[in-house]
């Protein structure tokens, strides 16, 4: 313990009494209470994901406290009482202005954790995290107060089942069918589709990210998969919890020890390999940056190489939802995320390396687990995968100058001929008209539409929310109708959006971005061949100079903003229209708009090069 920080209660009487007294009610001994503190922190919200949180965070908290008070004599800390951060339910939220909110609870639970980390002089801590966003802002407060610290993800939901077809639901199930007119057939799979509790079940961004903290290190690798009402959550991983925590304290194994650029680059390569959410590439960059490294292209991974690797070397590997058939739980069944980890690690693809939460490297880690070999249907081999592509893609073009407008490759089902989509831009300034558009009008989308959502990116809606509702409805529309829809936005999507879908367009509408100029009927090609996304009428000077002139009249004349940007009415809205920065750099909340990193770390050399052994 002699490498531990100072901690921040001091002798002073009127401390001490209150001190004292939280240490009588936690039932932990009083001589502790000038020793370096410790404690579990948890994911709070109004969803089912939240719901077995508040459970294990107790469970863990008392195996921390048996620990601390049976053998004292290797670990005097003084236990602090558990802290919960809130946040709101994306599913309850999305097709809703309230998901603005979404994104920037991400930014909100950093901010929380930091207070109570920081107030707390937390030497060592274990967070329970759920649902998708809250776990990114925990692990990057984590990052920042840079002491020894581990992770445990909830777990997620079990499946709902069809009373009639008996196939599996989840809540993607319920929101495709949000263009039907059935209405008793909306109100049963919306009943049937959500037992339990837990977070998303599919490979949508919760289990994306979660996936990401275990490859990165923060997570041991065999807590991700199984459900969230597994008895494994309760009866086995606190006490290995309490005791990786120990090691890492004892040995100060910090953070950003582990988050390093060779691991969050495993963590990206494993994230295309089982078709994860687009989100990553929102949420990538922000814990990069909590680790100290000020730009994710320049430190960690360039756009020219992501999508190299997505194309020519990672394949997907999982045939998960909602791309796919299975769930979490089925590829828990499999074996857990640990098989797809140790796959990928012998074909090549990975740095095996890295120096994880349990003390071990990568590798040391899967060699004690002895993961199973791929079953073959759930989760596949890297030499007989299940798409041969990586999942993601991030295109540039005269649309794209930042190079920011990212495809989920995996969940496109229709409208790529040779690579290439080609079709007529159909505009909407703000998802709430395609919305209306799509439940009075549907028959007004035509084959190979374009739809633009435009003004919802991190500064124009603000927030940039999740297009779930209207992608679910295209969807739907198009399989119906036996149509090609594409959907382009300046805002994101949930990891259960599939179809032609591309977000993140940069930079935005509300700052003038080319997705702004874009006119009714003009000619959209994305090109999965260049990896562009271009608008042919903006290639002409002359009509760019003339719609920049024009939009900027049309902001002057508003008072400095644009007429279709979205309302603000709360303080912490009008943090993110005047705070966001671009979605490479994470779309977060920081001082005037220039990224805030602390301590910033240069990014180191490697001499790994990810390949795979089975292409030649």
């Amino acid at each position: 313990m002699s490498k531990i920080k100072t901690v921040l209660i001091d002798k002073n009487p009127g401390r001490n009494a209150q001190t004292y007294g939280i240490a009588r009610e936690l039932k932990t001994n009083l001589e502790y209470i000038h020793n370096p503190s410790v404690g579990v922190i948890g994911n709070g919200g109004d969803s089912q994901c939240y719901l077995g949180v508040k459970n294990k965070v107790e469970i863990i908290h008392n195996a921390l406290r048996d620990r601390i008070e049976k053998y004292n004599s290797d670990f005097k800390m003084r236990l602090v009482q558990p802290e919960f951060t809130i946040a709101t339910s994306d599913g309850m939220r999305n097709g809703t202005r309230e998901m603005r909110y979404s994104l920037i609870g991400r930014e909100v639970t950093n901010d929380a954790i930091c207070e109570h980390l920081s107030a707390s002089g937390l030497e060592g801590t274990i967070a329970v995290v759920a649902c998708d966003k809250p776990p990114v802002g925990t692990m990057s407060a984590l990052l920042e107060h840079n002491r020894p610290s581990i992770i445990m993800s909830d777990g997620t939901i079990r499946p709902g089942r069809n009373s009639v077809s008996n196939e599996p639901l989840d809540i993607i199930s319920s929101f495709q069918l949000a263009g039907s007119s059935d209405e008793e057939l909306k109100c049963r799979i919306a009943k049937e589709s959500c037992p339990g509790y837990g977070s998303c079940g599919g490979m949508f961004t919760y289990n994306t990210m979660q996936t990401f903290i275990a490859v990165v290190g923060m997570q041991p690798l065999h807590m991700v998969s199984p459900p969230s009402d597994d008895k494994r959550r309760v009866n086995d991983f606190p006490l290995e919890l309490v005791n990786h925590l120990v090691n890492l304290v004892e040995n100060d194994i910090k953070p950003r020890d582990l988050v390093t650029k060779d691991s969050i680059r495993n963590a990206m390569i494993v994230s295309m390999a089982v078709g994860g959410s687009t989100n990553v590439l929102l949420h990538g960059p922000e814990i990069a940056r909590a680790a100290g490294y000020v730009n994710f292209n320049d430190d960690i991974m360039n756009i020219e190489e992501f999508n190299y690797l997505s194309e020519k070397i990672v394949p997907v590997i999982i045939d998960a939802r909602p791309f796919g058939r299975f769930s979490m739980v089925d590829i828990d069944e499999k074996g857990g995320i640990q098989v797809i980890v140790k796959n990928l690690l012998e074909a090549g693809l990975l740095n095996g390396d890295t120096l994880t939460c349990t003390g071990e490297t990568l590798a040391a880690q899967l060699k004690r687990l002895s993961p199973r070999e791929p079953d073959g249907k759930v989760i596949y081999e890297v030499k007989k995968p299940f798409k041969n592509s990586g999942g993601l893609r991030l295109l540039g073009g005269n649309l794209s100058p930042e190079k920011t407008a990212i495809l989920k490759l995996a969940g496109v089902e229709r409208g790529l001929d040779n690579n290439v989509f080609k079709g007529k831009a159909k505009i909407f300034n703000g998802e709430v008209k395609l919305l209306e558009a799509l439940d009075k009008n549907p028959d007004n989308f035509k084959n190979l539409d374009m739809i633009i959502v435009r003004y919802e990116g991190p500064v124009g809606a603000p927030g940039m929310p999740e297009m779930l509702d209207p992608t679910s409805r295209i969807t739907t529309l198009c399989r119906e109708r036996n149509i090609t829809l594409g959907l382009m936005t300046d805002a994101r999507f949930s990891g259960g959006s599939v179809g032609l879908v591309i977000g993140h367009v940069g930079p935005e509408a509300a700052l003038g971005g080319p997705i702004a100029l874009i006119r009714e009927g003009d000619t959209i090609i994305a090109d999965l061949n260049k990896n562009e996304l271009n608008c042919e009428e903006l290639n002409d000077q002359k009509v760019l100079n003339k719609r920049k002139e024009e939009w900027i009249k049309e902001v002057n004349d508003n008072g400095g903003v644009h007429p279709e940007i979205g309302e603000v009415d709360t303080r912490l809205l009008a943090r993110m229209r005047n705070l966001a920065v671009s979605a490479v750099y994470g779309a977060g909340m920081h001082p005037n708009r220039k990224v805030w990193v602390n301590n910033p770390r240069k990014s180191d050399n490697t001499n790994f090069k990810p390949l795979n052994k089975y292409i030649s």
